[in-house]
């Protein structure tokens, strides 16, 4: 059986993984598309539809939350503001 069996690791280890992802969400963020293969875009996923959630609320709390996620304030402006 396949209980919890956790996130796609995309041959990279944790800290990898984390920029890999970090990343990649700016850019859909900033760019609004972004060119990568099948399993990233669907590790990705979730985290950028997490930042679409926080965006909704609009709080200084969700702004943080999004800012710890994102890399640059001019996504979590963009964020916030236009999307």
């Amino acid at each position: 059986m396949r209980h919890r069996f956790g996130n796609a690791k995309l041959k990279r280890d944790i800290g990898a993984r984390n920029s890999l992802l970090k990343n990649l969400t700016t850019s859909v963020i900033l760019e609004e598309r972004v060119i990568t293969t099948v399993p990233k875009a669907k590790a990705v996923q979730p985290i950028v539809e997490n930042m679409i959630t926080l965006a909704k609320r609009d709080s200084l709390h969700a702004r943080r939350q999004a800012a710890q996620v994102l890399e640059t304030p001019k996504s979590v402006q963009k964020l916030f503001d236009t999307l």
